[in-house]
């Protein structure tokens, strides 16, 4: 049965769950293509306003296709760079998406499947979900933007630690560390990813790509230049018909109806 990512919707949001049971949804390169595609119609399609992805099978990921990096190792190089450049378009398609994408884990999210989990915005895991940066335990590194994640999240001794031991890590720990957002009991990930999906399609869209654009540059800009684009963003925000819906249903108390 060859590997899909199937694409569904549920309530204005659109879930993707990775599907390659024989390899415990293993990633690959038709996947990373469908993946990309599917954002890219999401980006410009008004009645979708949030992105889930997800495992088929109670597991969301358990990286790459070591029998098939196997047999890459028999081909020139240029044959894994370019896998690898078809996985890092999918990381960047989704760090640049301009509506949330929320990760729901159940089971193992291991090497680049726990990569593709830090490239969500939010991430949801079961009570039992396992995560590990598999790369050192086969005498590998990191793929997918695992270094820049963690780097960009946790001191450097605690990515260390994750990057080098290739330790299986809790979702209880990876909450306290705040790198995941919540933990629910086995077999309900998807479900709370879907209400907390459900609670930002209410919020005006303009306002969380802004918010999602701001996040994404906050790190590499300097305080004067992330003041000068928050002003920006919240003169065109304010100036936007959703503006003036919000502002107006909080003085009237009533919720709001976003275009």
């Amino acid at each position: 049965m060859p590997a899909e990512l199937k694409s569904t919707s549920d309530r204005g949001t659109m879930v993707l769950t990775i599907r390659n049971p024989e390899q415990r949804n293993a990633l690959g390169a038709e996947i990373y293509a469908a993946g990309v595609e599917a954002l890219n119609v999401a980006e410009t399609h008004p009645e979708v306003r949030s992105v889930v992805i997800t495992g088929e099978g109670g597991i969301f990921c358990a990286g790459g296709n070591l029998q098939r990096l196997q047999a890459n190792r028999q081909q020139p190089p240029e044959v894994q760079a370019r896998s690898i450049e078809g996985l890092h378009d999918w990381i960047e398609t989704i760090r640049s998406f301009p509506k949330p994408v929320i990760a729901a884990v159940e089971g193992p999210a291991a090497g680049a499947g726990f990569s593709l989990a830090l490239a969500c915005d939010l991430i949801v895991a079961a009570a039992d979900a396992v995560f590990v940066m598999a790369y050192s335990n086969v005498a590998l590194s990191p793929d997918g933007g695992a270094t820049w994640s963690l780097a960009h999240a946790l001191p450097r001794q605690l990515a260390g630690e994750l990057l080098l031991g290739g330790e299986r890590m809790a979702p209880d720990r990876l909450h306290a560390l705040g790198i995941v957002n919540r933990v629910v009991p086995p077999g309900s990930a998807l479900a709370e990813a879907l209400a907390m999906a459900e609670r930002l399609n209410a919020k005006a869209p303009n306002a969380l790509a802004s918010i999602k654009e701001l996040l994404n540059e906050a790190p590499e800009a300097t305080l004067h230049q992330q003041l000068a684009a928050e002003r920006d963003h919240f003169v065109r925000n304010l100036h936007h018909p959703n503006g003036g819906i919000g502002i107006a249903a909080f003085l009237a108390r009533e919720k709001p109806r976003y275009g």
